[in-house]
């Protein structure tokens, strides 16, 4: 990913219209991570919206569950890149019901493998 993983949370946040992924450096004053963080994202959204979900697969080593529906359906989708203050965050959104479960499976599948903790669940 091109950052320490212990030095930074990540966040998979489902909603009902799509989800969001975003990962935050633990120390405010940690701008070399910081920085890291937001080159991967960007990164990310840009490989994302392409349907290439290479990144995912080497970091797990498997292909996250979604993935093949997630590439069918891409233009379907809208990932949209954004910096936050400890880092930044991928907006994912889509109308499209297979699309929108595909995205839940692949978020729940990274919820579980990261230990986040966050909601399995659609919050508001």
């Amino acid at each position: 990913m091109g950052f320490d993983q212990d030095t930074t949370a990540h966040h998979f946040r489902l909603a009902a219209n799509g989800g969001s992924i975003a990962v935050d450096v633990k120390r405010p004053g940690d701008n070399e991570t910081r920085a890291q963080i937001r080159s991967h994202l960007k990164e990310i959204a840009v490989a994302f919206q392409r349907g290439n979900f290479d990144k995912p697969l080497m970091t797990h080593g498997e292909q996250p569950p979604g993935v093949p529906v997630l590439q069918r359906l891409k233009a379907e989708l809208t990932y949209t890149y954004e910096d936050t203050d400890r880092g930044g965050l991928v907006r994912i959104v889509t109308r499209n019901a297979d699309a929108l479960a595909a995205l839940h499976a692949f978020m729940k599948y990274q919820i579980t493998e990261h230990a986040t903790g966050d909601p399995l669940t659609v919050s508001n």
